[in-house]
């Protein structure tokens, strides 16, 4: 009897998650296009926060970004793997 693997790992499914993904990205963004934004910093001259989509993309750098600051702290904050034995 062969063992069946979970639904999520078949390649058969791999391009219907991905359609899942763009369908549920695409309702998520939908409402940026009803909504008026007003500008935080209007004094200065600073208006991107007010286009749409901004919060989403500000997030998705935001989370890049403790990501790579993280790998980069990791590299000189790691333990030897032999840390608990002394």
């Amino acid at each position: 009897m062969t063992e069946r693997t979970h639904w999520l790992y078949r390649p058969e499914n791999r391009p219907k998650l991905w359609a899942l993904l763009m369908v549920i990205l695409a309702l998520v963004l939908l409402p940026e296009l009803f909504v008026h934004h007003h500008a935080h910093f209007p004094q200065l001259g600073f208006e991107l926060d007010t286009q749409v989509g901004f919060h989403a993309w500000y997030g998705f750098i935001a989370c890049a970004a403790m990501v790579v600051a993280a790998k980069v702290l990791g590299i000189f904050l790691k333990r030897p793997d032999d840390y608990y034995d002394d």
